[in-house]
């Protein structure tokens, strides 16, 4: 079984990824590059989900970023 790292991008995206992932230990950052990537921000965690006083930048705390990571897959969007 190999593990995939989730920092890295597919390579499915010819013009870039469309999220950065800041890991800064208690919470990460999500920040979209992309105009699709805040499109995704806003439909699927919006700006008052929780925390949030940098959106479109979201913070996570660490037990959420899996799934988040895995709609952000499921979308068809790349992250870096």
């Amino acid at each position: 079984m190999t593990h995939k790292n989730e920092f890295q991008s597919s390579g499915t995206s010819p013009t870039g990824p469309d999220f950065v992932l800041e890991n800064h230990f208690s919470i990460f950052l999500l920040r979209p590059l992309s105009e699709s990537a805040k499109a995704w921000v806003k439909e699927f965690i919006g700006p008052d989900n929780g925390f949030q006083p940098y959106f479109p930048t979201i913070v996570i705390e660490s037990r959420y970023v899996g799934p988040i990571l895995d709609g952000i897959r499921e979308s068809g969007l790349v992250l870096r």
